[in-house]
């Protein structure tokens, strides 16, 4: 366990709104420094976030599995080099319960608004339920991958058959032989599809722009000898992968760039048919869409049943899904199920919940052109809100940042205590220097100039997912003091 803090903190309320990895580890981080007024609200049934929502066939981590548990909280026996997302949620079930956290949170539970009420200096949240309840301060941590992106298709609604999204997959669904259309071909379709081709009857992936995958590593016999149950086995794997992640984070240095076209050539190269293998061949630099890892994507292109659609789609009937045949005409593809692996809406951020700040001025309408923040963590005009993988936190392990994260918002908590505050938000200039430093920085990592790249990007073409650096790079940043480019009220805590 962790050590308590000698320290007395105030007894300020706070409401952390999600579960998953960014509010389990603000939580904990929270408890270890003494705040005991804090809830934990979740809409699911349970802890894990994107892990307990994204449960569909084939799902994993694509970060190596020795860097994905708590610095706090090592696991020393994955079973797999990347692991599947059951072990994952698992080990966050487990955190949750050996480190207290579950006598603090409200399951079932969805925060629908926030507002901030100056006079009280308090948040005042909205429940799904019609209750309401204040709190002095609010963090944010639905992270990136919160509200899923349904494709505007004509004609989708009137489909017959099941329509299932990656991330909220039906485990009663049967694909046995079933025509099945998945539609999209990034990260989570290089999982769902290898593992429900077997399955399915025929299977028919829409891909519009090809992606670089690169081969998944496994842990050999050899491997889980030394490192399963060995904790300092497992602590050398983690700095190992810590490291190697940490040089590659940035993307600026040409070999490393050429490095991870050549690996993805090479797992290319295991599509047999020369033709097919020029369709899924990107036509872009390495990195500049998002890189995914997977060795039995580019097999499963060599099965009978399975068939790559490239050409766009232009509606949907209720037994096919129909694209432009390139010539004027049409093609059906007929089909019983479609999956719908079309991603999140990453540019959300704490959006996805109506906030409004100070002046009535809400968070979507700041963010009309891109979301941004100070550091990824705090807005101007919202006091006392804070943020778990907000914008621009993206790169390298989320779990090591979302750590980095916690310990700064505590840290701030402490500022606000010692000096009698009732509530702090950053200064303009402070966060306009910040993003305007980041910004400049992300132009030049090159890939991510390329117009494919739209993982990252807000519709204005503002990069908003990702932080330009590596993991020690953020964490350094993260710790130096900088209360002084905070504006605050001098009354007492509430």
């Amino acid at each position: 366990m962790l050590s308590r803090a000698a320290e007395v903190p105030s007894a300020r309320s706070i409401a952390i709104i999600g579960a998953g990895p960014g509010g389990m580890a603000m939580a904990i981080k929270l408890k270890e420094a003494g705040y005991d007024r804090f809830t934990l609200f979740e809409k699911a049934d349970g802890v894990g976030g994107t892990w307990r929502h994204n449960a569909y066939p084939g799902c994993r981590c694509d970060v190596p599995s020795s860097l994905y548990s708590y610095s706090f909280a090592i696991k020393a026996d994955w079973s797999e080099k990347f692991a599947p997302q059951p072990e994952i949620l698992r080990y966050l079930e487990e955190v949750a319960r050996d480190f207290g956290i579950l006598s603090h949170a409200r399951f079932n539970t969805e925060v629908v608004a926030a507002r901030w009420i100056a006079d009280a200096a308090q948040w005042e949240l909205d429940f799904s339920d019609g209750a309401q309840q204040r709190f002095d301060i609010v963090v944010g941590a639905v992270g990136m991958f919160n509200v899923p992106a349904w494709p505007d298709i004509a004609g989708l609604r009137s489909f017959a058959g099941p329509v299932v999204h990656s991330a909220r997959w039906d485990p009663g669904l049967d694909l046995a032989g079933k025509r099945v259309s998945v539609i999209g071909a990034a990260a989570s379709a290089v999982q769902i599809v290898p593992a429900i081709a077997p399955d399915a009857a025929h299977l028919d992936v829409f891909q519009r722009t090809p992606n670089h995958v690169r081969p998944r590593a496994e842990y050999s016999e050899a491997d889980l000898t030394e490192l399963v149950g060995n904790r300092e086995a497992m602590l050398r794997d983690r700095q190992l992968n810590f490291d190697w992640i940490d040089a590659i984070a940035s993307l600026t240095e040409p070999e490393l760039i050429r490095e991870g076209d050549e690996a993805c050539a090479g797992n290319l190269a295991l599509v047999a048919d020369p033709v097919l293998r020029e369709r899924m061949r990107p036509d872009y630099p390495f990195g500049s869409k998002r890189p995914l890892i997977s060795s039995d994507w580019y097999p499963t292109f060599n099965r009978a049943n399975v068939a790559l659609v490239t050409e766009p789609i232009t509606r949907i009937e209720p037994d096919a899904v129909v694209t432009a045949d390139g010539v004027g005409g049409a093609w059906r593809h007929p089909s019983d199920v479609i999956v719908l692996a079309t991603g999140f809406e990453t540019g959300r951020f704490f959006a996805a919940v109506p906030v409004t700040g100070e002046g009535g001025q809400t968070l979507a309408e700041v963010w009309q052109d891109g979301a941004r923040a100070f550091k990824g963590i705090t807005v101007p005009g919202f006091p006392n809100l804070f943020m778990m993988y907000g914008p621009n936190t993206n790169n390298g392990s989320i779990i090591f940042n979302l750590e980095v994260q916690a310990d700064y918002v505590v840290r701030h908590l402490r500022q606000m205590d010692s000096r009698g505050l009732r509530w702090i938000t950053p200064r303009e200039e402070a966060f306009a220097a910040y993003n305007a430093a980041l910004q400049a920085d992300i132009a030049r990592v090159v890939p991510w100039q390329n117009a494919t790249s739209n993982y990252d990007r807000a519709a204005s073409g503002l990069n908003v997912t990702q932080y330009p650096h590596g993991m020690k790079t953020y964490a350094a940043m993260m710790s130096l003091p900088d209360f002084a480019d905070y504006r605050h009220d001098a009354g007492a805590a509430a």
